[in-house]
């Protein structure tokens, strides 16, 4: 295996530690013995712990933006938003990494100048590619990153939601009732929905 190989291994592995642990809870020696390699070797591949979590960040939101240019495809306004929703609702469901890194990342940008500045630019990137791939106007933009937001929350906190138009209103009774709404699974057939004017950000269709 080529060093750049196992550096895309270790960014991988670190992703998923990180994502468990966080900055502070994850050792480079986890790291090191879930890539298969000694820390000194790590150590070669990237210098500190620290530099680690930032390559792993990157990775992170690069990712998650080339997830949304490939569900876009082709497609325009809100047919790119339908997809784009769609696919975030699917990695949600169905790689809860990306959510507990992006939650970590979140926390440790706060005390952390330079990992502030990456996720800015990182978070600009994202937004423009948004508004690229769909050409939708800056408010239709903000309105699906500000659902996918809420999405994050809804998925970490296990709170049910719901297809169509009916979010707002099961938000509302399980506010009321936080116990008595059953959080059941967050898979496909729990998907997220919003408001009409905010469900291309939903993935609703």
């Amino acid at each position: 295996m080529s060093a750049e190989q196992r550096r895309e291994q270790t960014i991988r592995a670190a992703m998923d530690e990180f994502a468990r642990s966080g900055f502070d809870g994850t050792s480079t020696a986890a790291i090191a013995e879930r890539v298969g390699v000694s820390q000194p070797y790590l150590f070669r591949l990237f210098p500190s712990k620290r530099a680690l979590f930032l390559a792993a960040a990157e990775r992170c939101f690069d990712d998650l933006e080339l997830a949304m240019r490939e569900a876009a495809g082709g497609l325009y306004g809100g047919e790119a938003m339908t997809a784009m929703g769609n696919r975030y609702r699917e990695i949600l469901a169905g790689d809860p990494r990306l959510l507990r890194f992006q939650l970590q990342i979140y926390a440790a940008a706060v005390d952390d100048p330079e990992l502030r500045a990456l996720g800015n630019a990182k978070w600009a990137r994202l937004w423009r590619t948004i508004g690229e791939v769909s050409g939708e106007t800056p408010e239709e933009v903000m309105r699906f990153v500000s659902v996918g937001m809420l999405l994050n929350v809804l998925t970490a906190f296990n709170i049910p939601f719901d297809k169509g138009e009916r979010l707002p209103h099961v938000l509302v009774e399980w506010s009321h009732h936080p116990h008595r709404v059953s959080a059941g699974s967050l898979a496909a057939d729990h998907s997220p929905s919003v408001p009409a004017s905010e469900d291309a950000a939903a993935g609703k269709g």
